[in-house]
Order: structure tokens, then C-alpha cells, then sequence
């Protein structure tokens, strides 16, 4: 039976594509190892631009998320451990990444401690999450394309 590929998973698909990708360009791999010398691909190497990009796409993520949310409650489904998992590293992503947005606004004193444990949690959840969801496609599971599954 060949899988239905609805709008929303091409918004979540797209989304989760741009973010890695500009996720990965703030920490300056692509200009390190000249990958942003590649024509097309020397916007991944300006800080300012992987930046917006990353804070674009993530409002989009945490969009899809709440909807993802409040569609599965509304329809009362049923959630099994995987979708568990997945929204618990979704939910970290979350909380880290918008505790380093908070982060990043002036006056805000955190302490240089939990600066690096939050980049490091919010690591540890984009490879937890990324590598989940790769494990998932690779088995081809129904719930990772459903409209209201994570």
C-alpha cells in the first residue's frame, strides 16, 4: 500500500530539513570544510542568515508541534511508546532551544554553567530526535507520517 504524504508532512519534512541544516551552519562547520565555497551554498557560512533561518523554521516547528498536539487530543488517539519518545525529544528541543533564545537577550544573566549544559542538552535532544526519526523511516513506521503523530 503506498503511504499518503499529506501537508503536513511535507511542512514537518521541510521544517526538520532547514533547521538541522541551519542548526548545523551556526556551529561553523560549512565554512571550516569549505562546503560554503560550493556555488548556491555560501549563505550557510553568514551567521546572520543561518540564524533567521534557524529561528524562522523553528516557530514553524513549535507551530506543527502545538498542532500535532491539540489534533491528537482532539481526536483522543491513542499514543504508543515511540510517538512518546519522539515527543519527549521534541518537547527538549523545545525547552532548550527557547531557553537559549531567552539566553540571548540582553540583561538576562545566566551563569556560564548552565549556558553550556543548555548547548549541550540541546545537542544531545537534535541527535537523539534526528537519529530516532532516521530509525523510524528506516522501518518505515505509520505513526511518523500520520498528520497528528510526532
Amino acid at each position: 500500500m503506498k503511504k499518503k504524504i499529506t501537508l503536513s508532512f511535507l511542512i514537518y519534512g521541510i521544517t526538520l530539513f532547514f533547521i538541522t541544516l541551519s542548526g548545523f551552519a551556526l556551529m561553523p562547520i560549512f565554512e571550516r570544510y569549505h562546503i560554503s565555497n560550493i556555488t548556491g551554498f555560501g549563505w550557510l557560512a553568514d551567521f546572520y542568515i543561518t540564524h533567521l533561518v534557524h529561528y524562522g523554521f523553528a516557530i514553524i516547528l513549535i507551530a506543527w508541534s502545538i498542532y500535532a498536539m491539540v489534533n491528537a487530543l482532539v481526536l483522543k488517539m491513542k499514543l504508543d511508546g515511540r510517538t512518546l519518545i519522539s515527543a519527549f525529544l521534541l518537547a527538549g528541543l523545545i525547552i532548550t532551544g527557547s531557553l537559549m533564545v531567552i539566553k540571548n537577550f540582553s540583561g538576562t544573566p545566566f551563569p556560564f554553567g548552565l549556558i553550556i549544559a543548555l548547548d549541550l542538552f540541546h545537542i544531545i535532544f537534535c541527535m537523539g530526535f534526528l537519529s530516532f526519526i532516521g530509525y523510524r523511516l528506516i522501518k518505515r513506521e505509520k505513526a511518523l507520517i500520520s498528520d497528528s503523530g510526532f
